[in-house]
C-alpha cells in the first residue's frame, strides 16, 4: 500500500495540493498534456523553477552518432532523439519588478489539478513577494484534441490586500538549456541548441518564431496570438529575436482586480515544407483556433472526452486507488495516440524525453490492444506509419541477409536506433507484434480497406521475414534461432516460444489475407507456392518443451541452464542489468519481464488451463520485473491461473508505476505501456477478455477485494458493456446489430433487447507461486 501519497485520490482528478520541488520533475510527467501531435510536459507556467523543461512535437527529432568501441558491419550509424520545440506555455510574472519565482518570497498555497472529464490542467496559487506584494494566480492549460496544431493557456492574476504592479511576459523560447541526455559526449553535443532559426516575428499580440534543425532537417514553426482583459490602464508591447518571441503586458491592479491573458499557441513541423508555408501553416491554425476562442476550445474538448469515456471508461468498486489510477491510465493513452495521424507512439508518450522519445514493440503489444476496442481510430494511424516506415524496414532485412522487412527494436523515424544488436536487432518479434496488431485491429473493426491498403503489405512483409529467418531441420521442423524474446536477460536464444508462436500466427494470417485480397499480394510478387511455404512453416514451427518438468522453455535449452543465485542478490542489486554483466544474465535462469507469461496471454488458444497453471508457476519464481512491461502480464496470467491475491497486486503496480513512481523514473516521463498494462490487467485479467477470431470471449472472476468492475468494448459497429460481480457477470449490447460472444466456454447471444446474466464459476484453488526474494509484488 502506497501510504505516503504525492497527489489525493479522487475518481476523476489527479490533484496535488502542496508544491514539492524535490520531485517537481516527477510532477511534470503526471500533470503532461498531449493529443499525440503536440506534447506540452506539465512545467509551471513561468517556466522556472523547473525539472525538466519539455515541448515536443510527434516525429521532429535530432540525429547523433551512436557510441560503439569496435565497428561491426550491420550497426546503425546514427541514434535519433527527441528534442525540446520552441516551447509556447510560458508566461513569466513580475509583481512590483519582482519575479514571480516560488523558490523566494512566501508560498501561501499552491494546488494543481489534472481534470481527466474536461482535459485541462488547472492551477491555484497564492505567493507573497520578498518586498511583501500579494497576488492570486489562476491558470488553465489545455492541448486540443479537436485541434491538433494547438495547444493553450488562460493565465490571470488577481491582487490581494494591496495595490500591485503587474507585468505578465508571454513567451515563445527556442533552444532551452536542458540537463544532458545521456553520458555520450557527442550525442550531448549534437543535441546542444538543435534549432537554427530562420524566421523571427512580433506584431501586435502575435508572435512567431520558424527554426530547423542542424542535422536531421527538420524545419518547425510555432506562433501565438493573445487576448488581454484588465483594467483600462492596461498596455502591451512585442518583441522577438533568433530563439525569443515577446508579449509584455502591463498593469497596475487594485486589490481584488484581475489581469488576464489567453494564450492560444499553434504547432507545425515538416522535413519537406518551405518556410513561408509553414509559417502559414502555424497562422491558419491559429485563426481557426480563434474562430472557436477559449471557450469554444474548452467545450470541444470536453465533448471529445465525453465521447471518450461513454466508451472506454473501467469502474472499479473497492479500489479507490485503482480506479483514480486506471482513469488516468486510459487518459494518457488516449492523449498518447488520439492525434498521432500516422506517426510512431513513443514509450513515453509525449510526456518526457525517456528513451529518447523512442517508439519499441511497447506500442502493438500493450498500447494498440487498449485503443482498439476503445478509440481504434488511433490504431489505424500507428499502423499506417508502419507501412510508411517499410522502405527503412526493408531495407534493413536486405542488410541482414534477410528477404522481406525487419521493422527496428527502436527509432523515431523509421531507421534502427539500437546500439546493443543483442536486445536490438536479434528481437525480431516486434515485427510479428506489428502483424498481431493488424490482425486485433481488423478483427475488431471490420476496416477491409485499412486490410487492403496498409494491412496486407505489413503482412506480407512480415512474413517473408521469418520464412527468411527460420530454417526447416532433418525432420522438417521449422526453428528460428539466435533471437531476443520479450526477456531482454536472454539473449539471441533459439527458439523463443513467444518469438515462434507469434511468428506462426504472423505466417498464417499473411497467406490467409493472402486469399482474400488476391490483387495486392500479386502487386507484391507473392504467387501460391509462397503462400504455401508460409504455411509448412507455421505449421511445423518448433515450440520447445520440458516433458521431465511439464513446462514450455522460454527458449530452448533454458530449463537446463544454472538458476540464477536470488538467494546472494541483494535488494539494492535490482535492476540486475546495472550490477551484473549481461554475459552472466544470459547464461541464467533469470527472466527479466514477462516472456513465456506473455505468450500464453498472446498465444493463449496453444496452451490449455493446466500447462498455463504449471508453466506459470515454474516461471513465477524466475521473474524479477526489472522492467515496467512484466507487471501487467503476471496479472493477467495470474488471474487466469486463480492467484487473485496476486493480480491484483500486480494490477496495482502497474497501476500506480507514475502516480507512485514505483521505478523512480518517472521524471522522465510516464510509463505509456504500463498504463495501458493497467487496463489489459482488469480486462483481459479481471473481465477474461480473449480474442477468438472475430469475435470476444470472457472468462471474468474478481479478486476479493473488488466488489464490482465494469466497462466497455467496441467491436465490429457494436459497443457491448461488461459488468462483474463476484457471483455473476452481465453483458449489455448497448448498440449495433446482434453478436455472440462466449462466457466461460458457453455462447451468449446478445441482440440489444435487454442484459444477459451469466454465473461465475469458482475460482480454482491451486498452491501461490513464490516470487524472487525481495520481489514479490507489494501486499495491498
Amino acid at each position: 500500500m502506497i501510504t505516503d501519497r504525492s497527489y489525493a485520490v479522487e475518481p476523476w482528478c489527479v490533484r496535488e495540493t502542496h508544491l514539492d520541488l524535490d520531485v517537481l520533475a516527477q510532477s511534470e510527467s503526471v500533470f503532461a498534456l498531449s493529443n499525440g501531435h503536440v506534447g506540452w510536459r506539465g512545467n509551471l507556467d513561468e517556466g522556472e523553477p523547473h525539472g525538466l523543461p519539455g515541448s515536443y512535437l510527434n516525429g521532429v527529432h535530432e540525429l547523433h552518432p551512436l557510441p560503439y568501441a569496435e565497428a561491426g558491419y550491420g550497426y546503425p550509424e546514427s541514434g535519433q532523439t527527441v528534442i525540446n520545440v520552441t516551447n509556447g506555455k510560458i508566461l513569466r510574472l513580475l509583481v512590483d519588478d519582482e519575479p514571480f519565482d516560488l523558490r523566494y518570497g512566501r508560498l501561501e498555497s499552491h494546488e494543481r489539478v489534472l481534470d481527466l472529464r474536461r482535459g485541462v490542467l488547472e492551477r491555484t496559487c497564492e505567493w507573497t513577494s520578498p518586498a511583501g506584494s500579494t497576488v492570486r494566480v489562476r491558470s488553465t492549460r489545455l492541448v486540443s484534441l479537436t485541434q491538433r496544431a494547438i495547444g493553450a493557456v488562460a493565465y490571470e492574476v488577481e491582487a490581494v490586500g494591496s495595490r500591485s504592479r503587474v507585468v505578465i511576459q508571454s513567451e515563445l523560447v527556442a533552444n532551452e538549456s536542458l540537463p544532458e541526455p545521456n553520458g555520450d559526449p557527442r550525442a550531448a553535443r549534437a543535441l546542444k541548441s538543435p534549432l537554427e532559426p530562420e524566421e523571427d516575428v512580433a506584431v501586435g499580440n502575435r508572435l512567431r518564431l520558424v527554426h530547423r534543425t542542424k542535422r536531421s532537417g527538420l524545419r518547425v514553426a510555432v506562433a501565438a496570438d493573445h487576448t488581454v482583459t484588465g483594467p483600462e490602464r492596461t498596455t502591451t508591447s512585442s518583441e522577438s529575436n533568433a530563439d525569443l518571441a515577446r508579449l509584455t503586458v502591463t498593469s497596475v491592479l487594485e486589490p481584488g482586480e484581475q489581469l488576464r491573458v489567453e494564450k492560444l499557441v499553434a504547432h507545425g513541423w515538416s522535413g519537406a515544407r518551405s518556410r513561408p508555408a509553414m509559417s502559414d501553416q502555424v497562422e491558419a491554425a491559429l485563426a481557426a483556433a480563434g474562430h472557436s476562442g477559449w471557450q469554444g476550445l474548452l467545450d470541444d474538448q470536453r465533448t471529445y472526452l465525453d465521447d471518450f469515456w461513454a466508451r472506454a471508461d473501467v469502474e472499479v468498486d473497492g479500489d479507490e486507488e485503482i480506479q483514480q489510477a486506471v482513469r488516468f491510465a486510459l487518459f494518457h493513452v488516449l492523449q498518447a495516440g488520439a492525434r498521432a495521424e500516422q506517426r510512431a507512439i513513443p514509450a513515453k508518450g509525449l510526456t518526457g524525453s525517456g528513451y529518447d522519445g523512442h517508439a519499441f514493440w511497447d506500442t502493438e503489444t500493450f498500447v494498440l490492444p487498449l485503443l482498439t476496442y476503445t478509440a481504434p481510430e488511433a490504431v489505424s494511424e500507428a499502423l499506417r506509419w508502419r507501412k510508411n516506415t517499410l522502405d527503412a524496414a526493408r531495407e534493413r532485412a536486405a542488410q541482414l541477409g534477410l528477404s522481406g522487412a525487419a521493422f527496428p527494436w527502436r527509432t523515431i523515424e523509421g531507421s534502427e536506433g539500437s546500439a546493443y544488436w543483442p536486445a536490438g536487432t536479434a528481437a525480431f518479434h516486434v515485427n510479428a507484434d506489428i502483424a498481431d496488431a493488424v490482425v486485433r485491429y481488423v478483427a475488431a473493426t471490420g476496416d477491409t480497406d485499412f486490410e487492403r491498403d496498409t494491412g496486407v503489405e505489413l503482412l506480407v512483409e512480415t512474413a517473408r521475414l521469418w520464412r527468411s529467418l527460420g530454417h526447416h531441420d532433418a525432420h522438417g521442423t521449422f526453428h528460428i534461432d539466435g533471437v531476443t524474446g520479450p526477456d531482454e536477460y536472454s539473449a539471441v536464444a533459439d527458439d523463443n516460444t513467444y518469438t515462434n508462436l507469434m511468428a506462426r500466427a504472423n505466417l498464417l494470417a499473411a497467406a490467409d489475407v493472402v486469399e482474400r485480397h488476391p490483387e495486392e499480394p500479386a502487386a507484391l510478387g507473392v504467387d501460391a507456392e509462397e503462400s504455401a511455404a508460409w504455411r509448412d512453416a507455421a505449421a511445423a514451427v518448433h515450440i520447445p518443451y520440458n516433458d521431465e518438468l511439464g513446462v514450455h522453455e522460454q527458449h530452448a535449452g533454458f530449463t537446463r541452464y544454472q538458476r540464477w543465485d536470488f538467494s546472494g542478490t541483494r535488494p539494492d542489486q535490482y535492476p540486475l542489468l546495472l550490477h551484473f554483466p549481461y554475459f552472466d544474465l544470459y547464461r541464467k535462469q533469470v527472466v527479466k519481464q514477462a516472456d513465456l507469461v506473455l505468450a500464453m496471454y498472446t498465444c493463449g488458444s496453444f496452451f490449455d488451463e493446466e500447462q498455463i497453471a504449471r508453466n506459470f508457476a515454474y516461471y513465477e519464481p524466475l521473474t524479477v520485473r526489472d522492467s515496467s512491461l512484466s507487471a501487467c502480464c503476471q496479472a493477467v496470467v495470474a488471474a487466469q491461473a486463480g492467484h487473485m491475491r496476486l493480480a491484483y497486486d500486480y494490477t496495482a503496480e502497474a497501476a500506480l508505476m507514475d502516480l507512485a513512481d514505483l521505478e523512480h523514473n518517472t521524471r522522465d516521463g510516464l510509463h505509456i505501456a504500463s498504463l495501458a498494462g493497467t487496463w489489459m490487467a482488469l480486462v483481459a485479467g479481471f473481465g477474461g477478455l480473449r480474442r477468438d477470431g472475430d469475435s470476444l470471449r470472457f472468462a471474468p472472476r474478481l479478486p476479493e477485494m473488488f466488489s464490482r468492475l465494469a466497462f466497455s468494448v467496441q467491436l465490429l459497429g457494436r459497443r457491448l458493456h461488461v459488468e462483474v460481480g463476484p457471483d455473476k457477470a452481465t453483458y449489455t449490447l448497448l448498440s449495433g446489430p446482434p453478436l455472440t460472444i462466449s462466457h466461460h466456454g458457453t455462447p451468449v447471444s446478445l441482440n440489444g433487447d435487454g442484459p444477459a446474466v451469466r454465473t461465475v464459476p469458482p475460482v480454482p484453488q491451486r498452491p501461490s507461486p513464490e516470487q524472487p526474494p525481495h520481489r514479490r509484488p507489494g501486499a495491498r
